[in-house]
């Protein structure tokens, strides 16, 4: 896998995981709504997929050392694991009762991003409890946060 592939992956799993659990959460706990938490996710699916290519394209661009077919790669492989993991977080929500899918949401996406980064600290040869730990609990003030805001917002609004 070239190096532009796995920037694009890793930027894009990273952010579909975190980015979407955040707002699923934030949304369930403000509207309790399986039609407002799906249009959510399908609206990150497709807004924050290509604002992060193409955020990820002027980056590589901004650069000035990578090529054009490098550059592609990196936008296309953001895109694409943003979008398809962004997804897989609509089917607990549509088959399962929304609490429930909430949380499993929340498993699924912790669990993609641990063994995630249990390979990455291998191929980097770092610590993998240390990386896992950093990323891991960024992802859990996110959901922390949202929820806290989500719920409060639920109260006033």
């Amino acid at each position: 896998m070239s190096l532009s592939v796995k920037k694009g992956l890793s930027f894009g799993l990273t952010s579909g995981v975190i980015t979407t659990l955040g707002m699923i959460v934030g949304v369930n706990a403000s509207t309790s709504s399986r039609l407002a938490v799906i249009a959510a996710i399908v609206a990150i699916a497709i807004a924050d997929a290509f604002s992060d290519a193409v955020a990820m394209h002027v980056s590589e661009e901004s650069e000035g050392v990578h090529e054009r077919k490098d550059i592609w790669e990196a936008t296309a492989a953001t895109f694409l694991a943003k979008f398809l993991f962004a997804l897989t977080f609509v089917i607990p929500i549509w088959f399962l009762p929304l609490d429930i899918a909430v949380l499993v949401d929340v498993i699924w996406g912790l669990l993609i991003m641990t063994l995630f980064n249990i390979s990455l600290a291998r191929s980097q040869e770092e610590k993998v409890l240390r990386v896992v730990f950093e990323h891991l609990s960024i992802a859990i003030i996110v959901i922390l946060l949202t929820f806290i805001v989500g719920s409060f917002l639920s109260t006033v609004v």
